[in-house]
């Protein structure tokens, strides 16, 4: 194994949201590229999915969310070379179950029986109340193959 194949790089990336903690969107291992928890929420911190309306109620969409959070590791992978085909494993934390069925279709837009090994799993929260679902990723890409 070559040295450059040990190293490890880690990035925030300027334009997408600021990780609300000390931790880069991704890390390069060699050949692997692991993508922090991704959110639906935009570089201003405003989320994809959610609308407020005029009497304070909030309305929160699974399908919009999902897709955002996918596209968003989708922009992570492409600035490390990468794109969500070469995503091997992913793990999905949804507020609710109930969610499964809306998370599942829009998942499925993406991906197909022979794309990444998958695990959802219902948590009690996530960082912020309008979130819905946040998912990591594992992504493999040899380096050299950019």
């Amino acid at each position: 194994m070559t040295a450059s194949a040990k190293a490890t790089t880690a990035r925030v990336i300027e334009g997408k949201a600021k990780p609300r903690g000390t931790f880069p969107h991704y890390k390069r291992a060699g050949d692997f590229i692991f993508v922090s928890g991704t959110s639906s929420r935009r570089p201003d911190n405003s989320f994809v999915g959610v609308e407020v309306d005029a009497m304070g109620a909030t309305n929160l969409d699974i399908a919009a969310q999902t897709r955002a959070v996918i596209d968003n590791i989708g922009d992570i992978l492409k600035e490390a070379g990468a794109d969500l085909s070469d995503v091997v494993e992913v793990s999905s934390y949804l507020v609710n179950m109930n969610d499964f069925g809306g998370y599942n279709r829009v998942y499925s837009e993406y991906f197909n029986e022979d794309g990444p090994a998958r695990t959802t799993v219902a948590v009690h929260q996530l960082p912020h109340p309008h979130l819905l679902i946040e998912i990591k990723a594992v992504a493999y890409k040899p380096l050299g193959d950019h």
